[in-house]
C-alpha cells in the first residue's frame, strides 16, 4: 500500500511540470509541420502561454491515464526491484550497487514495456492533439481504442524500445543512487534515518536520473507521439511516413538539425518534476514504511 499511494500522491503534485516538458520536447521537429515553430522559451513561458490559450485545465490533461500508468508502471517496477534484490541478494548487509544497478534496469524494462500503452495515450494528450483530448472528456477507454482503430496494436506500442532504454537507465540510476545515498549518510552517521536523509538522498537520485535519461526522453516522447495510420485510413495523397525509425535514428536526426542541445530539451522541467516526485515519493514510502512496522509490531493489522 505504501508505494502505491505515494506514487499517486507524486503524479498529482507534478503533473503540470511533466506536461510542459513534454511540450518542449516536441517542439522544434524540423520533419514536423505542426512542431516546426518554437512556441515555448522556457518552461515559465510554456506554463504561462498554455494556461491563457488553453486554461489551467490543459496542464493537467492527460492526468487520469497518467494515474493509471503509475498504477501499473510504478507498482510493478518498485515491487519487482525489491523482490529481485531479495532472490539476487537475501541479506540487505550483502547488496552491492551493481546488483542493484541490474535490479533495477531489470524492474525498469518490465514495467514499462506493460504500461507503454498508457504512455503513448498520455504524451498524445499533453501535446494538443484535439481528438486525444476529446477523447479523454468521454474516457480513457476510448482514447485506447481510437489508436487500436487507427493503428492498430502496434500504435498502442508505439515507442516501445526508447520506453524501456529510458526506463532502464532511470531504474538502473535513481534506485541504486538512492539505496547508495541512504546507505552512505547512515554509515557515516552524517545524519540518522529521518526525513532529512529521505530528502537528500532522492534529490540526488532524481538529477542523477535525469541527467543520465533526458536525451532517451526526448527520443521516447517524439516516436509516441508520431502517428502511423492504417491504409485503409489514409486519405488521398496524405503522409503516412514515420519520421523517426529507432531510437538512435530519432536522437541522431535531432541532434544534427537542431544541435546537442535540443536532446536536453525539457531538462529543467524534467528535473524539477523528478526532483519533487522523487521526494515525495520516497519521503512518503519511507513513512509508510516505518508506521506499517509500527503498526504490525503492536499486533494490529495494516493493509
Amino acid at each position: 500500500m505504501e508505494f502505491s499511494f505515494s506514487l499517486f500522491v507524486g503524479i498529482a503534485g507534478t503533473f503540470p511540470i511533466d506536461t510542459t516538458k513534454t511540450r518542449l520536447q516536441v517542439q522544434g521537429q524540423h520533419g514536423e509541420a505542426r512542431y516546426k515553430d518554437l512556441k515555448y522559451r522556457g518552461m515559465i513561458h510554456a506554463f504561462s502561454k498554455i494556461t491563457q490559450e488553453e486554461g489551467v485545465r490543459a496542464l493537467y490533461s492527460g492526468v487520469k491515464v497518467a494515474l493509471l500508468r503509475q498504477a501499473s508502471y510504478g507498482t510493478i517496477k518498485f515491487g519487482c526491484y525489491h523482490t529481485f534484490k531479495r532472490l539476487l541478494v537475501p541479506d540487505p548487509a550483502n547488496e552491492t550497487v551493481l546488483g542493484n544497478v541490474l535490479c533495477g534496469v531489470s524492474a525498469g524494462v518490465l514495467a514499462s514495456s506493460v504500461a507503454n500503452p498508457t504512455d503513448v495515450v498520455k504524451i498524445r494528450m499533453q501535446t494538443a492533439n484535439t481528438s486525444y483530448r476529446g477523447n479523454a472528456n468521454s474516457g480513457i477507454v476510448v482514447s485506447f481504442m481510437t489508436i487500436y482503430h487507427e493503428e492498430g496494436t502496434r500504435g498502442l506500442w508505439r515507442g516501445v524500445s526508447p520506453t524501456a532504454q529510458r526506463a532502464a537507465i532511470i531504474a538502473g540510476v535513481q534506485l541504486p543512487t538512492y539505496d547508495w545515498m541512504k546507505k552512505e549518510i547512515l554509515e557515516h552517521q552524517i545524519m540518522g534515518d529521518t526525513v532529512a536523509t529521505h530528502f537528500v538522498s532522492s534529490v540526488v537520485a532524481g538529477l542523477a536520473a535525469c541527467i543520465a535519461s533526458n536525451p532517451v526522453d526526448v527520443a521516447k516522447t517524439r516516436m509516441m507521439n508520431q502517428r502511423h495510420l492504417k491504409a485503409h485510413i489514409v486519405e488521398g495523397s496524405r503522409q503516412n511516413v514515420l519520421l523517426y525509425k529507432n531510437t538512435v535514428d530519432c536522437l541522431f536526426k535531432t541532434a544534427s538539425t537542431e544541435g546537442f542541445r535540443a536532446l536536453y530539451k525539457g531538462f529543467i522541467p524534467s528535473w524539477l518534476r523528478m526532483g519533487p516526485w522523487n521526494i515525495i515519493f520516497f519521503v512518503t514510502y519511507e513513512q509508510l514504511k516505518r508506521l506499517n512496522h509500527v503498526v504490525s509490531g503492536s499486533g494490529e493489522k495494516w493493509c
